[in-house]
């Protein structure tokens, strides 16, 4: 793993705890999906980014 893929990786999974924590605050469902977007992304970006594929 090279350094970027394991940021794109922990960003990713940072954003998945603050889905969680906005979905148990009751915070509107468009601000919920747009970080669900951002953190789909960069969990893909960092796995694709990753060295095992070659």
């Amino acid at each position: 793993m090279n350094g970027l893929s394991t940021v794109l990786i922990v960003v990713g999974l940072f954003l998945v705890g603050g889905i969680i924590s906005f979905v148990k605050q009751g915070m509107p469902k468009s601000l919920v999906t747009l970080l669900s977007i951002g953190a789909a992304m960069c969990l893909l970006a960092g796995v694709l980014r990753l060295e095992v594929w070659n």
